[in-house]
């Protein structure tokens, strides 16, 4: 391909990224600038993944490379709809990608959801790891606490509930977040899951990540432990799932440890109601019995757990974005192998989506990798069709951003930002200490 490509993607979670990588790898031809409305980068992996998980957090050194190569400018601070609409990106850029994610918890509907002291993940998430847009205080007053869902995410809330907050203080958790964490009175977390234990959907790492904590006692409830014959053939024919089961099964028949904390394993337990008049004084759920192929229905057999709190972690969803054609149903762009499509099923040129904004949040970072290729294949295949922008200068969009008067950040100032971070952290003995405010960061981005 002969004919040079400028490139807009939104996002730089690892969706923008890899699309980012797979397109500087396919031709020297093409150029790509990768927004995001954070003054920062890496999305979810900075936003979204406990503190206390170090080795999910080593991705970030793979999305370094990628944003350091010089074909490839991160501008943050800026974001779509708001600072640049649509049609300003078509005056700079021959195609954009859309990799916005998904950052917004999935509701649930049962009665009592919206009391007070009734919380979504990703919020919880957000606030725990420094995001600048949450608020800094949080409701930690509950001693017994509800957790629903039976992915990571619920694993990951659950673990920071229940462990102490000196046990997190070598991680990059902001000061406040450390405060609150301290000052909680909980003593149990309870973790409730519709289906049985082989069909939870976290990975063995996780599931063993619960049990490291010297002061929280997993107790794996063994109701709910029957395994028909759709969950059997799930365990022959994934090994991750079998290796979670057995670990399940060896917790459930151990000797009690006395710890102060202590996490609960409940399976076959489907929540139907929040409970409480002005706030969440308990949880309700129906009892489920497996129905022969892994699935399961309700038995008419209700519970009544009284908790002070309630964490539903159902699900990320994505949220719709201006000028976009967006499926509410699937919280997804309608798009054909990466092509976003109108109401009419057409291909609006020159715009193209990827991750789970494509696909739905589901899948890991390998999937997130083939995600993007197909996408970029895409953009490839279209290259000769692809209208040309009248403003392909790189510094025509710069000086269009300064021109509204916007401060954006840079790939050089995020590494200002990043060296400050982790000279926060040497007195303290931690790898870094995450500024929080969005002024802060901006700051000191650009020095």
């Amino acid at each position: 391909m002969e004919r040079p490509l400028r490139v807009a993607v939104i996002g730089t979670g690892p969706a923008g990224i890899y699309a980012a990588d797979h397109l500087i790898k396919a031709t020297e031809a093409v150029t790509v600038d990768i927004f995001d409305r954070l003054p920062t980068p890496y999305g979810l992996i900075r936003y979204g993944v406990a503190p206390d998980h170090p080795r999910i957090k080593e991705v970030v050194n793979a999305l370094y490379r990628v944003l350091d190569n010089p074909r490839i400018r991160f501008i943050g601070n800026v974001e779509y709809g708001v600072d640049i609409k649509q049609e300003e990106l078509r005056r700079f850029y021959d195609a954009t990608v859309i990799a916005t994610g998904a950052e917004k918890d999935r509701p649930l509907d049962i009665a009592g959801i919206d009391l007070p002291g009734s919380f979504g993940a990703a919020d919880f998430a957000s606030w725990y790891n420094g995001h600048p847009d949450v608020p800094r205080d949080w409701p930690l007053a509950a001693r017994q606490v509800a957790v629903i869902g039976a992915g990571n995410v619920a694993v990951d809330v659950a673990r920071i509930l229940a462990k102490t907050a000196d046990e997190l203080l070598e991680t990059e958790i902001p000061d406040n977040v450390y405060q609150h964490l301290k000052a909680s009175p909980v003593t149990d977390v309870h973790v409730f899951s519709r289906r049985g234990p082989a069909q939870v959907k976290f990975t063995p790492m996780e599931l063993r990540e619960l049990d490291a904590s010297p002061n929280v006692e997993v107790i794996v409830h063994p109701e709910g432990f029957e395994f028909d014959e759709g969950s059997l053939a799930a365990m022959r024919a994934t090994r991750h799932v079998k290796m979670c089961v057995d670990i399940l099964q060896n917790w459930a028949v151990r000797d009690p440890r006395d710890r102060p904390r202590r996490l609960h394993l409940h399976f076959m337990q489907a929540p139907v109601a929040v409970l409480g008049a002005d706030c969440v004084s308990g949880l309700r759920t129906e009892t489920q019995e497996l129905t022969g192929d892994g699935w399961v229905r309700g038995t008419g057999e209700f519970t009544d757990w009284p908790v002070q709190a309630v964490y539903r972690a159902v699900g990320y969803l994505s949220q719709a974005l201006p000028e976009l054609p967006f499926d509410h149903a699937t919280g997804t762009i309608p798009h054909a192998a990466g092509r976003v499509l109108d109401l009419d099923g057409e291909h609006l040129p020159g715009m193209y989506v990827t991750g789970w904004i494509k696909r739905g949040p589901v899948g890991l970072i390998g999937h997130t990798k083939g995600d993007a290729g197909e996408t970029v294949a895409s953009i490839l295949e279209d290259v000769d069709r692809l209208p040309t922008a009248p403003e392909q200068s790189p510094a025509a969009i710069l000086a269009h951003l300064a021109g509204r008067g916007l401060r954006v950040t840079t790939w050089a100032g995020w590494q200002r930002l990043d060296e400050h971070e982790i000279a926060l952290g040497v007195p303290q003995g931690r790898k870094r200490v995450k500024v929080v405010s969005r002024a802060d960061m901006t700051d000191i981005c650009a020095g």
